[in-house]
């Protein structure tokens, strides 16, 4: 076959392969709208049963994970499971805002990995709102300027984030869902940035520490600045031709820097695990994680009596954590996260047991396990 010849094969192969992409993606927009349309449906019933003065409820966590939870188990590729639950998502996110927006607030500024998880959880059509605090988020949730708000809880290498933990002690919020983020830090340069000239290096002090060893070994003279968030090193280092920023691919994209090293991470299984803190209880969607705060009596065999229930009536305890009690000196609090949903029989059973030993037991909420 001559070389015209072959050519001319390869473009009437492509051009087929190509008209058939076009009809699937008609397709694939006419089914798009067609589910935009039974959502906009869904919304219309809600509205037509709810009761005089009741606030309609459009966001069902429980629902939403069912949903992708079925989309990947009958998932044959070639698409991975995550980046099919990715598209997914973000389709709900967008038929979710034709019935109503979901606000939400997050651990600022923009460009933080809480922004990353709060995008991955609610999708790009929620409407995010940046705090400078833990605390202000609790807050903004609480007084109802946005429905849903999300904190960091605990980081695979660093460890339980204290700050989330005591805003439970004194809030009233739920929490209605948790994200596991795969966080990967990398070096950010600015245009200024002299690349012989690195004398200090910013970020928060948990994702310095997550890159000792790397930073031990490539900049072990360079100073290193911990400040309030990752965003925050991005932002400072437009103007210093000496510093370069330790943060996450979006806040190099937010701010205009270069990833001058990628993945510089100690440990290559790093992750952070988010919570998402509403209102409103979850109901079970079959797969469920609960968590509690256990204040207990200070007596010999406290912290067996907590326990012991949980063997009893065969609940799985995934994490148990200390934080010193608001309410007295050397007075602890236990946060214990678990398998299961408090519907469930079991789950009853044992938190009937753990209350009847307690000074005080709350229930911080039943919700879906984070899907990938």
């Amino acid at each position: 076959m001559s070389e015209s010849e072959s050519s001319s094969t390869e473009q009437a192969q492509l051009g087929v392969l190509r008209d058939n992409i076009d009809a699937l993606d008609l397709q694939i927009a006419e089914l798009i709208n067609q589910r935009a349309g039974l959502a906009q449906q869904v919304a219309q019933v809600k509205h037509q049963f709810a009761q005089p003065g009741e606030e309609v409820v459009y966001y069902r966590p429980e629902r939403e994970a069912q949903v992708l939870r079925r989309i990947m188990e009958q998932n044959k590729g070639p698409l991975h499971d995550e980046e099919l639950a990715r598209l997914f998502r973000e389709l709900m996110s967008a038929c979710l805002a034709l019935e109503k927006p979901t606000s939400v607030a997050y651990l600022g500024p923009e460009g933080t990995f809480t922004e990353q998880a709060a995008l991955k959880h609610f999708g790009h059509s929620a409407m995010t709102r940046s705090m400078p605090a833990i605390g202000d988020v609790f807050r903004e949730v609480e007084a109802g300027v946005v429905q849903y708000g999300v904190v960091p809880v605990e980081n695979s290498t660093e460890g339980v984030v204290n700050h989330t933990l005591d805003n439970f002690m004194t809030s009233g919020l739920k929490i209605c869902g948790e994200v596991e983020l795969r966080i990967h830090q990398n070096l950010l340069i600015s245009d200024v940035t002299k690349l012989d000239g690195i004398t200090r290096i910013y970020s928060h002090s948990q994702s310095l520490a997550q890159c000792r060893q790397w930073l031990d070994t490539h900049y072990p003279l360079a100073e290193r600045v911990a400040v309030n968030s990752n965003a925050e090193a991005a932002r400072r280092i437009k103007g210093e031709w000496h510093s370069a920023a330790i943060a996450g691919e979006l806040a190099a994209q937010q701010y205009g820097l270069t990833m001058l090293s990628e993945k510089i991470e100690d440990q290559p299984d790093n992750s952070t695990r988010f919570l998402i803190i509403g209102a409103e209880a979850v109901p079970a969607s079959g797969d469920d994680k609960t968590s509690i705060m256990v204040a207990m009596k200070n007596e010999p065999g406290a912290l067996h009596s907590l326990l012991q229930p949980f063997e009893e009536f065969g609940v799985d305890l995934t994490r148990v954590e200390t934080r010193p009690s608001k309410t007295g000196v050397w007075s602890y609090v236990f946060f214990i996260d678990f398998t299961g949903h408090v519907e469930q029989e079991s789950v009853k059973q044992a938190l009937a047991k753990v209350h009847g030993c307690a000074s005080d037991l709350k229930i911080l909420g039943s919700y879906p396990k984070a899907v990938l």
